[in-house]
């Protein structure tokens, strides 16, 4: 399932050192460098860039609990975990943007078990709070399967009937004639004698 929504890459423009993005402010962790490598090996981001990471840092967050959702409503579905697609944001590190979790979208050995195959492949779906168009069309492909059961076992159920009734009649058929025909007891209809 692919979250819709995937960023393009944006360009690196520099390397980024964890105390001068939660400072806010640009020079706290270049003035406290005691070394003339550290001080170049440390490059501020822009505002501009602060932003971006920590909206890449939302979107991470926000792809992860999508995807993990699926792969829990999935059950024993899921023919993979979670996959990503990453981008890599200014200040080095890779950011998820996109994802998907595999599952298992076949029908069962019999229509009562795709029955409940369809069910679970809908659930896991729709089980993230913001289902993607991906989501909703294999919602939509497990409903159909899920119709497609139902179908089946209702043409089960109508030929265990017709069956059953096929049985009966032969049974009746065959007890009638080892009966005695001219017998008015073993007829169909019951009489009932009244006296006034």
């Amino acid at each position: 399932m692919q979250l819709g929504a995937i960023f393009t890459p944006i360009s690196d423009m520099g390397r980024y050192q964890p105390d001068s993005l939660t400072a806010g402010s640009g020079g706290s962790a270049s003035a406290n460098a005691s070394t003339k490598k550290s001080e170049s090996a440390q490059v501020q981001l822009s505002s501009e860039a602060i932003a971006m990471v920590r909206k890449l840092q939302s979107i991470d967050s926000h792809v992860r609990a999508h995807e993990m959702a699926h792969l829990v409503a999935a059950s024993g579905l899921a023919t993979s975990g979670p996959s990503f697609q990453y981008q890599r944001g200014p200040d080095g590190q890779n950011y998820a943007v996109g994802g998907e979790v595999g599952i298992d979208t076949s029908a069962g050995r019999t229509p009562q078990e795709t029955l409940r195959r369809a069910d679970v492949i809908a659930a896991a779906a729709l089980a993230p709070s913001d289902p993607s168009g991906q989501d909703y069309a294999v919602a939509a492909k497990a409903r159909q399967m899920a119709i497609e059961a139902q179908v089946a076992i209702q043409q089960e159920q109508a030929q265990k009937l017709s069956d059953a009734a096929k049985a009966y009649k032969d049974d009746k058929q065959t007890a009638d004639a080892s009966g005695n025909s001219g017998d008015q007891n073993n007829s169909d209809t019951t009489r009932i004698d009244t006296y006034a």
